[in-house]
């Protein structure tokens, strides 16, 4: 495994917060977990992903942001001869990663690649973390072939709103009197998101497409939502006003959460996840500049 360190100057977030959450896969993990278990329908999400992608055969595949490589299984299903290198600024995230001797611990910014050597960049859910995300995607520009493909799966930043209302919600109440009213933090990151992102990547391709993917998550008790959000803790716990503790969140939003279940007999958390992709003339836009050569020629 290659060290190359993330500088914390390249973080959106702070450095303290990065490192309680991402340390290890713990938090990701918990996540992941009840989103297979919960979610309706039932999808394989990195699969659902790749396979927007048309895929030859022998792409260099560099995953960014690996994290636990939960899209590995999918790139050597869909492209078992693709040469694939996986990378994190983060090496606990990568202690359980399936790909044990194609892993690097580098940094976004400063990718370890010679130009023009990479057919498939995957940059899934990391890209809002970069302070700098129009250059972490110039970076990537560099490194991605003519006709290569970048891939980046994200959010809608309208996903999970009953989570964020119940979240409000709570932290209204717990708002005490004298204190100047101050809009409680939302549940969604909106630096990169199904919605802005395709602004974004156009500053850099000639082509983006964005693929939805809606579903829900369907609770029937409330501990596992609570778990979910108690995983995001070291994320969300520094943006609550100063005088509102996270165990008094949590108490209110496991009340909400049991009075929703028990008039409904579920909480229904609706969301958006997709992925956008981006090239110059490749992948999914080989066809229509092969069509745009022949009649400009013609």
């Amino acid at each position: 495994m290659i060290n190359s360190p993330q500088d914390e100057r390249d973080i959106l977030i702070a450095p303290e917060v990065l490192k309680s959450q991402f340390s290890t896969d713990k938090n990701l993990s918990i996540r992941l977990e009840i989103h297979e278990r919960y979610s309706v329908p039932q999808v394989d999400f990195p699969r659902w992903v790749l396979e927007r992608l048309p895929w030859r055969g022998g792409e260099t595949v560099l995953d960014v942001g690996t994290g636990s490589g939960k899209y590995y299984d999918a790139v050597m299903s869909l492209a078992p001869d693709a040469h694939y290198v996986a990378m994190d600024a983060f090496i606990g995230m990568m202690a359980k990663h399936p790909a044990r001797a194609r892993l690097l611990a580098g940094n976004a910014m400063r990718l370890p690649f010679a130009d023009a050597s990479v057919d498939v960049v995957m940059a899934n859910h990391m890209l809002y973390l970069l302070a700098d995300i129009d250059g972490g995607i110039s970076e990537i520009c560099r490194v991605l072939k003519p006709g290569g493909v970048l891939v980046t799966a994200t959010n809608s930043s309208q996903s999970m709103p009953e989570f964020s209302a119940l979240f409000r919600r709570a932290v209204t109440l717990l708002t005490t009197p004298g204190n100047a009213y101050s809009p409680a933090p939302d549940l969604n990151f909106h630096a990169y998101s199904l919605e802005n992102g395709p602004l974004i990547l156009r500053r850099h391709f000639f082509a983006v497409v964005r693929h939805d993917l809606p579903q829900a998550l369907v609770f029937d008790r409330a501990e596992p939502a609570l778990a979910y959000l108690e995983s995001m803790r070291s994320l969300r716990e520094p943006l609550l006003p100063e005088y509102v503790r996270w165990e008094d969140v949590m108490m209110i939003m496991h009340e909400q959460i049991d009075r929703v279940i028990g008039h409904f007999g579920e909480l229904v958390v609706n969301k958006i996840s997709g992925v956008l992709m981006a090239s110059d003339s490749g992948g999914f836009i080989q066809g229509f500049v092969e069509r745009k050569t022949v009649k400009g020629d013609a």
